[in-house]
């Protein structure tokens, strides 16, 4: 419906258009014919559309959607407005004035309505009446191939220009005069019209209504894009001949062919596409249904297990609520039976408890008696422990008591020897020995100290001088050691190449001292570069083998793991932490796999058979882990070598390499690389070079010049060594002596030091007899002082005395708690048998009781035993309840539905509880049995049905779509083909006579094409009789040969042209004069007849003789700065009025 109402819409629209179109051509009198029109109608229209009496809106001759009908049939084909009385066909150009252009300073053309040639010697501003047209109509400045801003248009050392253009305005009303102001400092170029400001769009909008074509090359040429005419593809050539000539609807039908041609293949690109899917959709649904089939199959299975499912725990509790109903009165009967036997004993067993109570009660009464007695015979276990202390007690006072005496006797033997000690130690104070003064000793130290200063600071000086001549020897020891090394690493081979490498590469050369000294960073070895560890002990092959490295190859560091290869990137490559700067060097790595290694291209037996000495590989020494880099990124593995030359075949070896998918060989001297071609047959290519000089692998030579500089240097160094020596034994001399005088000064101090010893001993001893003397004197006053011992007598007699009297007070109290734990014990006797009275008591009791306490017992056993069956009925059949509630709450309501009618039909009542669940083990069973499938499938499996659905109207869509495309291309191609054909055969026509004129066959052809966008014009053109006809290019022809076919074809086209004027500008160059004057008459004859449009041609030249016609006018353009500044003086067309009056002067003076 939606394009329906377009379709109307459209339809309405261009009714509108035509009758708009028609009231133009009555005010103006222009006649305009249509082209065929079928009459067409689409088959799914309805009925319904005819009642409108009017046809269904299809593509007409625009390319638009219009109302068909049937046209006139196309007599004449009107090419430009028409022509007014002046001469002048509407938006052809009148008068032209421009104001500091370029080479101008002011100039006014008057134009004429055909041919207008421009003619004048280079530099005077030909070419500028072109920029003049583009610039002032609005075009483009690049249209003219210079300066791209229109402010450089302005004449140097002019601050302001402007251009000011005429044009015939349509029939019966004023012409247009536009001007455009240009600022050599703005960029804006403001336009009038008639006097009134306007815009650019306004500019653009009436130049498209008069249908100039500044912008087609066939229309417009500038001098700058002559060779771009040439250089113009086929389809840009025929684009722009259907815009400058023929039919004015050329350029929309074939729009219209290129827009649905590109929409036809979109859509049918969309179309193929949607079947493609739509098949593959349909396939995977048709693998999809056996399985649907058996999810429905499943799905039936597990709807039977979930109604199963339900109906079992029903049928359970059924079953158990039968068996709690038929329990229940059993139950309440046991207990009734219990209760009566319980009513008829209650004497009995009442009597039996309250024997029971008195039982415990005297029991607990016999417990207090017994408490008791026992506390009183612990309380005279504490008296008699009591008693027994005291007892000893009075044993230790009276052995006291016995020794006084004894003490007596010490004390007396004490004081007569204290006494004589004193008298000792007084008479050795009395006599002391005699002893040197020590203020004397200390004065003679002092003075032995003070002369051994001088000793002391003359050894101090002589150890700094000792000192600094060591550290002279030292250093001195150390740079001959350096030195001499140095001398050896000359020699040394390896140390050469790693000097080498650090001149050339200090980054390469850093690493590897440094790697050589942290070796245990790593968890493996890795192996220095090539150019260091690896040597070719036959310096025959060294050049040989240096070739196959590349230059970072020898000095790339190689890791045998991935944690040693990022560490070293780390500390070397990314942070300046190894060498204190950010290393540029290579690193490689890579894991170890010999099963990937493209393995050589023959083994070594058979490329020795060819002549071969080997490959590389075989000829160095290196690390045997350092070979996987070698043979995985060098080949050497793969690179044979020969010596000499003559003894391999050329062509086997190549074709050994060719067989192996391509190698690299050396002969002699000769690298070759053997390669095959990635297109075609893949044919084998060779490619050599000369063998270089190894210069890498190679020992470094050493310098003499250095050598020499290190023996000097050497030789320097041990004879400052001597002279360090010589001072080195004058030294220890003075230290000789030194050590003599500070060992007299040791025996000197050592005397005077156990002379003042011997003193200080002497005094400290004479201190001590004194101290001595002191303590002894204490002791005897002690001695003397201490109490009688009478008095101590006395005291032990009285604290014997106490012990007596306490231990006779605890006789007493243990005979009191003897006598009361007798009472306590008889009261304890008499609970006890009273005991055992009413024990007997209730065993008689019991005995008498007996039979009734088991009928009871019995009875009560009788009832927990029904009483637990009955709860546990119960509680079953509560559970299965809930169970069966449970389960009916989550069935759907189809089941409980389906569960209904068989309980109404007495299905369910038919079989019991396990009949039901052995049913839904078997079901259970097939559900195993059957496959499970993903519920996911059946939702796709529908999802894409629906889809397959869409897809499928979809498809049918597009395919009216394409139908109705399809309809509307060919209306478009009935209306576009014959005309352009038409158009083309004109032209061809006219073009080829044109020349044939010249001696030369020219032709033009339609190339046709599936795209419609690449249907082009082809211009064929032949110049020698020996050659045929070939495609005009920017390349093929030359200039002369482009230029001649350039005009040609314009000339050719002018007939057939809608634009109101056309130029060329300089197209004759490099014509021949033939050519020229041959392309010139045709010219003028061409554009100078009744119906021709306006013509510019500009040339710089003219050749004598021509063609020349009266409608055809001349601009001769005399310009320059010799040019007089009077006003009128020097006016050309003066000058020639001028010559030809004075001719007809003359002629008639001579007829006279």
């Amino acid at each position: 419906m939606r394009e329906h109402r377009e379709a109307d819409d459209d339809a309405q629209r261009a009714q509108d258009d035509s009758t708009a179109m028609q009231d133009e051509k009555d005010d103006d009198n222009v006649i305009e014919y249509g082209d065929d029109k079928d009459e067409e109608q689409d088959a799914d229209e309805d009925a319904e559309e005819e009642t409108s009496r009017r046809k269904r809106a299809r593509v007409n001759d625009d390319g638009d959607s219009r109302e068909t009908g049937i046209s006139a049939k196309v007599e004449k084909r009107v090419r430009t407005l028409p022509r007014d009385e002046d001469g002048f066909v509407p938006g052809s150009l009148v008068r032209m004035k421009l104001h500091n252009f370029l080479t101008y300073d002011d100039v006014e053309y008057e134009l004429g309505p055909y041919l207008n040639m421009v003619f004048g010697p280079n530099g005077t501003g030909k070419s500028s009446i072109a920029c003049a047209i583009c610039i002032g109509l609005n075009f483009p400045p690049a249209l003219l191939a210079r300066a791209p801003d229109v402010s450089s248009y302005v004449k140097q050392n002019k601050d302001e220009g402007f251009v000011e253009i005429e044009m015939k305005g349509a029939k019966g009303k004023g012409n247009l005069i536009i001007r455009r102001t240009i600022q050599k400092k703005s960029k804006s170029a403001p336009f009038t019209l008639n006097g009134r400001a306007v815009s650019g769009k306004e500019i653009n909008a009436r130049m498209a209504e008069l249908n100039v074509q500044v912008g087609n090359l066939c229309a417009f040429l500038p001098q700058d894009r002559v060779a771009e005419f040439a250089r113009m593809t086929p389809q840009q050539l025929l684009k722009e001949t259907q815009r400058a000539a023929g039919n004015e609807n050329l350029t929309s039908w074939h729009e219209t062919l290129i827009s649905s041609g590109k929409e036809l293949r979109q859509v049918q690109e969309l179309v193929n596409a949607d079947r493609d899917q739509l098949r593959t959709m349909e396939e995977r649904n048709a693998n999809l249904e056996r399985d649907v089939r058996r999810y429905e199959e499943r799905r039936g299975i597990e709807q039977q297990i979930e109604l199963l499912e339900l109906i079992v725990p029903v049928k359970q509790y059924y079953e158990a609520r039968e068996k709690y109903r038929e329990i229940k009165p059993r139950q309440r009967e046991a207990v009734k039976q219990f209760k009566r036997l319980e009513a008829l004993h209650k004497p009995y067993l009442d009597l039996q408890t309250a024997l029971e109570q008195e039982l415990k009660q005297r029991e607990r009464q016999r417990e207090l008696r017994k408490q008791a007695a026992k506390r009183k015979f612990n309380e005279m276990s504490l008296k008699w422990e009591e008693n027994e202390r005291l007892e000893t007690k009075g044993e230790e006072l009276k052995n006291t008591l016995d020794g006084l005496k004894k003490r007596e006797k010490d004390h007396v033997a004490a004081v007569k020897r204290l006494e004589k000690t004193i008298a000792d130690l007084e008479q050795r104070l009395a006599n002391p020995p005699e002893t040197e003064d020590v203020d004397d000793l200390n004065k003679q130290l002092k003075e032995l100290a003070q002369n051994n200063n001088e000793t002391r600071q003359k050894q101090l000086e002589l150890q700094d001088q000792q000192r600094a001549n060591v550290d002279r020897s030292s250093r001195i020891k150390h740079d001959i050691e350096q030195l001499s090394r140095n001398l050896q690493q000359l020699d040394n081979q390896t140390h050469q190449k790693l000097e080498q490498l650090k001149r050339f590469d200090r980054d390469c050369g850093d690493v590897v001292e440094w790697l050589r000294k942290n070796p245990n960073k790593f968890r493996m070895e890795v192996f220095e570069p090539a150019l260091l560890c690896v040597t070719v002990p036959n310096r025959n092959f060294m050049d040989a083998v240096e070739s196959c490295f590349g230059g970072s190859q020898l000095r790339t560091f190689v890791a045998q793991c991935e944690e040693d290869y990022q560490l070293l990137n780390r500390l070397c490559v990314d942070t300046p932490e190894a060498i204190g700067r950010k290393a540029r060097i290579n690193t490689w790595f890579k894991v170890r796999d010999e099963n990937r290694l493209v393995p050589p291209p023959m083994p070594r037996e058979q490329i020795r058979e060819l002549g071969f000495d080997g490959y590389a590989i075989d000829f160095i020494d290196c690390p045997e882990g350092l070979k996987w880099f070698l043979c995985s990124d060098v080949r050497l593995h793969r690179t044979a070598i020969a010596l000499n030359q003559n003894a391999v075949d050329p062509n086997r070896a190549m074709d050994m390499a060719a067989r192996a998918g391509g190698a690299n060989y050396i002969i002699g001297r000769v690298v070759n690389q053997v390669t095959r071609s990635r297109y075609g047959k893949r044919l084998p290519q060779n490619t050599t070079r000369e063998l270089q000089q190894a210069r890498s692998l190679a020992a470094a030579t050493v310098d003499p010049q250095v050598k020499r500089n290190l023996n000097n240097q050497l030789n320097e160094a041990r004879g400052r060594l001597g002279l360090v020596e010589d001072e080195e034994k004058e030294l220890t001399k003075v230290d000789g002596e030194i050590q003599a005088a500070h060992k007299a000064y040791k025996e000197a101090h050592d005397n005077l030091t156990k002379r003042k010893q011997a003193v200080l001993e002497a005094q400290r001893k004479h201190g001590l007899i004194q101290m001595q003397l002191g303590q002894t004197r204490t002791k005897l006053e002690q001695e003397q002082n201490r109490k009688p011992v009478d008095i101590e007598r006395n005291k032990l007699k009285q604290d014997l005395l106490t012990v007596a009297h306490r231990r006779v007070q605890l006789f007493r109290e243990y005979a009191e708690l003897m006598r009361a734990a007798i009472t306590e014990q008889e009261k304890a006797t008499i609970a006890g048998l009273e005991l055992a009275q009413v024990s007997a008591n209730k065993l008689a009791l019991e005995e008498l009781c007996k039979t009734q306490k088991e009928a009871i017992q019995e009875a009560e056993a009788n009832t927990l035993r029904i009483h637990a069956e009955y709860k546990k009925i119960k509680e079953d059949s509560l559970k299965k309840l809930a169970i069966s509630k449970e389960k009916s709450g989550e069935v759907s309501e189809e089941i409980k539905t389906k569960f209904h009618e068989m309980e109404e039909a007495g299905e369910i009542e038919a079989k019991n509880a396990e009949q039901w669940d052995a049913e839904l083990e078997q079901r259970r069973e097939e559900l195993e049995m059957n496959t499970n499938t993903n519920a996911g499938v059946v939702d796709l499996y529908n999802k894409r049905k629906a889809e397959i659905d869409t897809l499928t109207a979809t498809i049918e869509d597009r395919e009216k779509r394409i139908l109705r495309i399809e309809q509307g291309i060919q209306t478009a191609r009935d209306n576009w083909q014959p005309e352009l054909e038409k158009l083309v055969g004109s032209i061809g026509q006219k073009f080829s006579a044109a020349f044939d004129r010249i001696g030369c066959a020219g032709e033009i052809r339609i190339h046709e094409d599936e795209d419609y966008d690449k249907w082009a014009i082809d211009i064929m053109v032949k110049f020698r009789d020996d050659e045929k006809l070939q495609l005009l290019t920017g390349e093929r022809q030359s200039g002369g040969e482009r230029s001649l076919t350039t005009i040609l074809y314009l000339m050719s086209l002018t007939e057939e042209a809608r634009a109101p004027f056309s130029l060329v500008d300089e197209i004759n160059q490099g014509m021949d004069q033939r050519a020229e004057r041959a392309v010139h008459n045709s010219l003028v004859e061409v554009t100078c007849r009744p119906d021709s449009g306006q013509y510019f041609l500009i040339t710089p030249k003219l050749l004598p003789d021509l063609n020349y016609h009266e409608r055809m006018k001349i601009l001769c353009v005399n310009n320059g700065e010799w040019l007089p500044e009077e006003q009128g003086l020097g006016n050309m067309m003066g000058l020639i009025n001028n010559y030809l009056r004075v001719k007809r002067g003359g002629r008639g003076n001579a007829d006279a």
